[in-house]
């Protein structure tokens, strides 16, 4: 059965994109025929981070409409097997998305025998933000370690167990995971950033995932590649973690106590 995993938050900035592009190729290296689908209209950037922007010909919103088969919009990644691309439209607004148009493109995903779609969703609660979170199996929702993030996220997560198509068929929940992004241990130590279990205690979710502020990620988006390919980054380190948990299996946390300096670290300032 088609698992659908739903990338959401409360707000915009926080690495949604980043994080839906890092899990699906993780994912996809994992054996998992994976599809990742930009719920984004009127934006679009995933195929960005992807690097298949120059190979978008017919978007997500074509296929709702009737124009073009699934199979003509998809890309296929060009360094990852088994991972493909749905981009969103850039011409249209969400209003094109609907309920309907979206199950069917979902049920034709799983008649393609694909193991898992991960649905790159806008911030927010709009139309575009709440279809993905319907349809959901698992929502990973993504927040910053400050206090309007976790406020947002809070709100999305009651959205999540009210408004699913589970919840509406009175089905076992949504699974929710709290994917903590932009985590620097130092700024915790220092009183400017939430810690971990402050998170934990405001949203009372699975963490599945801590990925550290690391300047690798900005590289990576620019050159049109996912962060989890970059295997010596803290970050791509973190999803590969992130990637571990998902399937199953427990993994420590990486990266989320302060490093000790050594001795000469320290003598000469570094």
């Amino acid at each position: 059965m088609t698992r659908i995993i739903t990338i959401t938050s409360g707000k915009g900035g926080v690495g949604k994109t980043t994080s839906s592009a890092a899990l699906a190729t993780g994912l996809a290296q994992n054996g998992k025929k994976t599809i990742v689908i930009d719920f984004d209209i009127g934006l679009r950037n995933l195929d960005l981070i992807m690097g298949c922007e120059r190979r978008v010909v017919y978007d997500f919103i074509n296929v709702i409409n009737g124009d073009v088969s699934l199979n003509q919009a998809l890309i296929k990644d060009k360094k990852t097997d088994n991972l493909f691309i749905l981009p969103a439209s850039q011409t249209r607004d969400k209003d094109a998305l609907t309920k309907d148009g979206v199950e069917k493109v979902f049920n034709t995903l799983s008649d393609m025998n694909f193991d898992i779609i991960v649905c790159d969703s806008p911030a927010g609660i709009e139309k575009g933000a709440m279809l993905p979170i319907y349809f959901a199996d698992e929502a990973i929702v993504v927040v910053n370690p400050e206090i309007s993030s976790v406020r947002d996220s809070d709100r999305i997560i009651g959205m999540i167990s009210s408004k699913s198509r589970r919840s509406e068929n009175n089905e076992k929940p949504v699974k929710e995971y709290l994917l903590l992004t932009r985590y620097d241990p130092i700024k915790v130590h220092l009183g400017d950033m939430l810690s971990v279990n402050d998170v934990l205690e405001i949203l009372q979710i699975t963490l599945i995932g801590v990925i550290p502020e690391d300047t690798a990620i900005l590289r990576a988006s620019n050159q049109g590649e996912s962060i989890i390919l970059n295997k010596t980054s803290k970050a791509g380190q973190s999803y590969h973690d992130t990637i571990i948990r998902l399937m199953g299996k427990k993994c420590p946390f990486r990266f989320i106590q302060e490093e000790k300096k050594s001795f000469f670290r320290r003598l000469f300032r570094r």
